[in-house]
């Protein structure tokens, strides 16, 4: 079990005492975040202070400017005495209908290379055909990944972690992006304060890589990959805020002829 502190709740703090904590975050002064938002930095400091109440647009502006995630800045105009802002639509709504439509086509469109969506609390809502050939040939059902969370598989031991050559290093940096991400979102720092903290990476190799690579033990040998995210610009939904897509690229080509192969095999044959 974990005994790292998170950060303690946010609803008791005032709007402008969280605009500050924020501002000082993203490393810029007042007179910093006044420019961009185009307001006086006289006005910024009274807000900050409480000595002035900020009205929803300029709370949005500021909240924009510093980049906070959604479901922050609902709290932060409840904190203002404001209706939250943003809503947290169901993947499955009828409005959610060309977000999913899009989703379909990158999973699909990046076999024969893996690909699953992420939810909020690394939570596995989709995968693509690949991600299936994957864990076939690490000897794991290929609907594995349906209802699968990845951050609990990656670090309790039993799970997909314990098929990584490189588990150490995977398992390591995955746990410091969900402790990041915990800060703002408590369901996620409860699951991981159920999860073992692995161990703190002990050596550093002399020429470091560009990128860390998942390397993964299959039946076919050690298999490479790229990890890379996509995202939806400009959202104004906490559900499509926190969606991500990770793929995993080969990254040499014995691991793409596997991937291509194998995928190839599981698809139907036209007499």
């Amino acid at each position: 079990m974990s005994s790292r502190p998170f950060p303690r709740s946010t609803s008791s703090i005032s709007a402008g005492v969280q605009l500050r904590q924020l501002r000082q975050q993203a490393g810029l002064s007042q007179l910093n975040l006044a420019l961009i938002t185009g307001m006086s930095q006289r006005h910024l400091s009274c807000i900050e202070t409480g000595r002035a109440k900020a009205s929803p647009g300029t709370l949005h502006n500021l909240l924009t400017a510093l980049d906070v995630p959604l479901e922050r800045c609902n709290n932060i105009f409840l904190a203002s005495g404001y209706a939250p802002r943003y809503d947290a639509t169901p993947l499955a709504s009828p409005s959610m209908e060309v977000v999913r439509g899009a989703i379909d086509h990158i999973l699909h469109a990046n076999n024969p290379a893996p690909a699953i969506v992420l939810g909020s609390h690394w939570e596995v809502l989709a995968a693509n055909a690949s991600t299936g050939v994957l864990f076939d040939l690490v000897g794991l059902a290929r609907d594995a990944a349906e209802g699968l969370n990845l951050l609990v598989t990656l670090l309790q031991a039993g799970g997909l972690g314990d098929h990584l050559c490189n588990a150490e290093e995977i398992r390591w940096v995955a746990w410091q992006r969900a402790a990041r991400e915990a800060s703002s979102n408590p369901a996620l720092a409860d699951i991981l304060k159920n999860l073992p903290v692995p161990h703190r990476l002990s050596t550093l190799a002399d020429e470091v890589p560009p990128l860390l690579l998942t390397r993964i033990n299959s039946s076919r040998g050690e298999l490479k990959f790229m990890s890379t995210f996509t995202t939806f610009g400009m959202p104004l939904d906490i559900t499509m805020s926190s969606l991500r897509i990770e793929h995993l690229i080969p990254a040499d080509a014995k691991t793409w002829e596997v991937m291509t192969h194998a995928y190839g095999q599981m698809q139907p044959t036209h007499q």
